[in-house]
């Protein structure tokens, strides 16, 4: 009998608690959200500029070699540059 009228002690969060802790993160997610969008533009923005660099590189080399202005696409039928960079240089310039 003694145990029925003992109030039961239960530890854990209350709903105002659980409230409060989604509410700063959900702030947290708002501010670094948008951070994130940013810094992928840059990094997708510098390996443009580096794809731009190593076709100019491989025209260079190429006329040297060769003595002759080759087009983007010699470059790759002539393993100048991969078929990968070539893609990525065709997409950079839209």
């Amino acid at each position: 009998m003694r145990m029925r009228n003992k109030k039961m002690n239960y530890s854990g969060f209350t709903l105002l608690e659980m409230l409060v802790v989604l509410l700063i993160i959900s702030v947290l997610i708002l501010l670094f959200v948008p951070n994130l969008s940013k810094h992928k533009d840059g990094v997708d923005q510098k390996g443009n500029e580096a794809i731009i660099k190593i076709i100019e590189t491989q025209t260079e080399l190429y006329v040297m070699e060769k003595n002759q202005t080759p087009t983007v696409e010699q470059l790759v039928k002539e393993q100048y540059i991969s078929q990968e960079q070539y893609e990525k240089y065709q997409a950079s310039k839209k």
